[in-house]
C-alpha cells in the first residue's frame, strides 16, 4: 500500500508598494498605490533613443500611448489589465520628448547584417548602434538615464547566433582569416600584427543583443532593446495576417514601462515580508570565448535583496567546467574570492554583514567550493546552498479543470522537496501556461536552514523581476536571468569592472 503524501500551500507572498500598502499582484499594487517612495525614485524619466528614421517615428508613436490610459485586451477577464498611463502608474513623468535621439542609417544595418563572416557582421552591427551611444556619453554632460534601443525586425531575425540571410543576399567580408584559424591564434598568438587584430574580432559573440550590452558596460550605459515590430505590430501586417504574435498593448505598456523605471533608478514594488539581514546570491556561469588562454569558463554572482535591488560580480576566468561531470565548480581561492567580493558589497552597503546568506544554483556545490565560501563569510553569518532545478521528477493532478495551485509544497524530508512556482492562480482564475506544471527541486545543499522557509523564499523570488510586470515567475530571480547575466559577461572582452547594478544587465 502506497503511503499518501503530504501537501502544503504557501500563500502567495505579498508585495509592498506606495503609502505602506501591500497587495499579491503588481498591476493592482502601482494602479492603487504607485511605486515604493524612495530617494532614487526618479521625477520624471531622462531617457534617449536610437533607431533608424522607421524605428524612432515608431517610438514617438508608442512613446504618446504611453503617456495615457490603453484599455484591457478583454474586459472583466483578470488576467488582462488596463494600463492607466506611464504618470499614473508610476507617479513619475513620461516626457513628451526624449532627452537625446540618435538616427541609424537603416541602409548601414541591411549592408553590416549580410556580411558573409557572422562575426563581422554583428560587430559591425553592433557598433551601429552603441558607438554613437559612446560618443553622445562622452560629449554631453546631461545623460539619458535609460537608451531605448530600437532595431529592425531584421536584426532580431539575423543578429543571433545560427542565424544568417540568404547566400544570395551575402556580402563578402573583407577578412581573410577563417574561424578555426582565429580561434586558434587567439589561444596561441602570432608573429603576425594584422593576424592578430583580425582575430580579436572572434573574441565578440555573434549575439546582437547580448554584444551591445557587454560593449557599454564599461560606459555605464542602461540600455533596453525593443523591436519595431512589438511597438506598433499593425504597421507589419501582410495579407492580413501579423509578421508575428505580439503581447496586447496594454501588456506591452505595463511590461515596458516597468523596466523603464526600474532602469532608471527607481523600485517597482519589494516583498513585503522578508527578514531582515538576508542575502540572497546566484551563482553564474558561463564557457568563455573572448578569452581562451585564461581557461574554459567564467564565473560570476547576482546578488539580491528584498527590495529587488540587485549586483552582478565577475569572477575569475578559469577551468571550471569538467567534461566529465559536465558541471562547473570553482576552485577553493576562486569561490573566496567571488564571495568576499559580495560580502564586502553587502557590508559596504548596510553597515554589517548579512545574518543569513543563500546561495543559489543549479548544481550542487563540491566541497571544496563550499570551504571557499564559508572561508569568505564572517562566522556570524548562517550560510546556507541551495540547489534548485526544473523538474519532471513527479506530477500533480486535481479532480478538476484547473491545475495544481501555485505554492504547494511537497517535502520529502528535511533537506529536499518540490515547489509549484507555476500553476493555477486564484487571483488571476487561471493557470498562465499550457501543460500540466512541473515543480521546483529545492534542495539544501551546505548549512542548516528551514526547508519551508526556504520553499518561501523562493517563491517570494519569483515576484521580483523587473523585467516585466507579471503575476510571478516560474523561477526565482537568482536563476531566471544567471544565463543570460553570462552570456553577457563573455559576448565581448569586457574590462575589469566594479560590481555593476541588475539593470544594466536585463
Amino acid at each position: 500500500m502506497t503511503a499518501a503524501i503530504q501537501l502544503d500551500i504557501l500563500p502567495e507572498p505579498l508585495l509592498a508598494f506606495g503609502h505602506d500598502q501591500s497587495l499579491e499582484h503588481p498591476k493592482d499594487g502601482l494602479f492603487l498605490y504607485g511605486p515604493l517612495l524612495d530617494a532614487g525614485k526618479p521625477a520624471e524619466i531622462k531617457f534617449g533613443v536610437i533607431g533608424t528614421a522607421n524605428g524612432l517615428e515608431r517610438f514617438r508613436r508608442w512613446s504618446a500611448k504611453l503617456r495615457h490610459y490603453i484599455p484591457p485586451f478583454k474586459l472583466d477577464v483578470p488576467h488582462h489589465a488596463a494600463f492607466p498611463g506611464f504618470e499614473a502608474a508610476f507617479d513619475t513623468a513620461w516626457p513628451e520628448w526624449p532627452m537625446a535621439e540618435i538616427e541609424v542609417q537603416e541602409s548601414s544595418v541591411a549592408h553590416t547584417l549580410r556580411l558573409s563572416d557572422r562575426h563581422d557582421a554583428i560587430k559591425q552591427t553592433v557598433e551601429l548602434f552603441a558607438k554613437p551611444i559612446q560618443a553622445y556619453l562622452r560629449r554631453e554632460d546631461a545623460q539619458p538615464t535609460i537608451w531605448f534601443v530600437v532595431i529592425p525586425e531584421e536584426v532580431h531575425r539575423y543578429g543571433r547566433p545560427k542565424s544568417s540571410p540568404p547566400k544570395d543576399e551575402r556580402i563578402p567580408s573583407q577578412l581573410k582569416l577563417p574561424a578555426k584559424t582565429a580561434k586558434r591564434i587567439l589561444k596561441e598568438g602570432s608573429l603576425f600584427e594584422e593576424e592578430m587584430e583580425i582575430a580579436e574580432l572572434y573574441r565578440y559573440e555573434v549575439n546582437f543583443h547580448h554584444q551591445l550590452k557587454a560593449r557599454l558596460l564599461a560606459d555605464r550605459a542602461v540600455i533596453q532593446i525593443v523591436r519595431e515590430t512589438t511597438l506598433t505590430p499593425e504597421d507589419f501586417i501582410t495579407n492580413g495576417r501579423p509578421l508575428r504574435t505580439v503581447q496586447d498593448p496594454a501588456t506591452v505598456s505595463w511590461n515596458i514601462a516597468t523596466t523603464a523605471f526600474f532602469k532608471a533608478g527607481g523600485k517597482p514594488w519589494k516583498l513585503a515580508s522578508v527578514r531582515p539581514g538576508v542575502c540572497y546570491v546566484g551563482l553564474v556561469f558561463k564557457q568563455d570565448g573572448t578569452n581562451p588562454s585564461a581557461g574554459n569558463a567564467c564565473c560570476g554572482a547576482q546578488m539580491f535583496l528584498n527590495s529587488g535591488d540587485g549586483l552582478v560580480f565577475r569572477g575569475a576566468v578559469g577551468p571550471w567546467y569538467s567534461e566529465m561531470s559536465r558541471e562547473y565548480h570553482l576552485n577553493q581561492n576562486a569561490a573566496a574570492g567571488l564571495m568576499k567580493l559580495i560580502v564586502d558589497s553587502y557590508t559596504e552597503s548596510n553597515g554589517r554583514p548579512p545574518d543569513e546568506l543563500f546561495i543559489h544554483g543549479r548544481a550542487r556545490f563540491g566541497a571544496e567550493e563550499w570551504a571557499g565560501f564559508r572561508a569568505a563569510v564572517p562566522s556570524g553569518t548562517n550560510l546556507v546552498g541551495v540547489r534548485i532545478r526544473s523538474s519532471n521528477d513527479i506530477k500533480l493532478y486535481r479532480p478538476d479543470k484547473h491545475p495544481v495551485m501555485r505554492g504547494t509544497t511537497y517535502r520529502v524530508n528535511e533537506r529536499m522537496g518540490y515547489l509549484w512556482a507555476n500553476g493555477f492562480i486564484p487571483r488571476l482564475k487561471t493557470y498562465p501556461g499550457w501543460e500540466v506544471p512541473n515543480p521546483l527541486s529545492i534542495q539544501i545543499d551546505w548549512g542548516e536552514a528551514d526547508l519551508l522557509r526556504v520553499m518561501e523564499d523562493v517563491l517570494g523570488l519569483t515576484k521580483v523581476n523587473f523585467n516585466a510586470c507579471v503575476f510571478g515567475d516560474g523561477c526565482p530571480v537568482t536563476l531566471k536571468f544567471a544565463n543570460a547575466v553570462g552570456e553577457i559577461l563573455t559576448a565581448a572582452p569586457v574590462p575589469n569592472l566594479p560590481p555593476l547594478p541588475f539593470r544594466h544587465y536585463i
